[in-house]
């Protein structure tokens, strides 16, 4: 079973009292903008100040995610990136121990 079929389904995670009314519903999604955009804003101030400006960023684009399906796409693309540079580091790390390894055990029979 993938990562990708473990996910929950693109869309709107809105209860469904608000969905229910268009009106309430719209009101919710500008709520959402509007507070996701002060979080990335805030992350992008953040980036040449100290602070931890990628990770407000990828809040806020969490919080655009509960509403928007661009930005659900985002956090997906971008777990499947970190996933994979994770999995190039460990290996790269696995390589570099193993030549290291090899190094070693061509000098002791010398």
């Amino acid at each position: 079973m993938s990562a990708e079929s473990d996910e929950r389904p693109f869309g709107s995670r809105a209860p469904a009292f608000v969905q229910a009314s268009r009106p309430l519903h719209l009101s919710w999604r500008a709520g959402i903008f509007l507070v996701g955009l002060a979080v990335v804003v805030a992350g992008v101030i953040m980036l040449p100040l100290p602070g931890p400006g990628w990770l407000v960023i990828f809040a806020g684009m969490a919080v655009w995610g509960t509403e928007f399906v661009w930005a659900q796409h985002v956090l997906r693309w971008t777990k499947r990136k970190v996933r994979e540079g994770t999995e190039w580091m460990k290996e790269r790390r696995r390589l570099r121990k193993e030549r290291k390894a090899g190094r070693r055990g061509a000098r002791s029979t010398l």
